[in-house]
């Protein structure tokens, strides 16, 4: 079975989510540099990985990441279809607040969070996060 690309910002810096938490630039710098595997599940479900993320990046907007949803587990392929199919479009975090600052009127301003994974999901705490899927090269004849 083959692996279906994705990419797209799990987060994004500024943007209150409805919770009304807010990332900051950096937040996810010191937990990156720590090198530890980030599990792609679905719909932060423990017991649904999914896939791998094969890159996480902290840029200028917030945290980019491309990964691979795997075909080879039945909720592998089921979350590639809907993820082909649109039904499904959203990445979402699962952190630990490492440091913090309150928000008003609620929420809290995020400076520094422990990722520990990155999930696939229906609806995102964060609107604004969202997948793409990403073209596969052709294979050559």
């Amino acid at each position: 079975m083959s692996g279906l690309i994705i990419e797209g910002y799990a987060s994004l810096f500024g943007l209150a989510d409805l919770s009304g938490d807010v990332v900051l630039t950096g937040a996810f710098a010191q937990s990156l540099r720590q090198g530890r595997s980030v599990p792609m599940l679905f719909q932060h479900d423990p017991g649904e990985p999914i896939g791998v993320w094969r890159a996480l990046v902290e840029d200028a907007k917030g945290l980019r990441v491309r990964g691979e949803i795997l075909g080879e587990t039945a909720r592998g392929r089921s979350a590639q279809a809907l993820v082909k199919r649109g039904a499904v479009d959203g990445l979402s975090i699962g952190f630990r607040t490492r440091r913090s600052r309150p928000r008003r009127p609620r929420g809290r301003y995020l400076a520094a969070i422990d990722l520990f994974e990155i999930s696939v999901v229906t609806f995102p705490l964060l609107p604004q996060a969202r997948l793409q899927l990403t073209p596969q090269p052709a294979l050559a004849a």
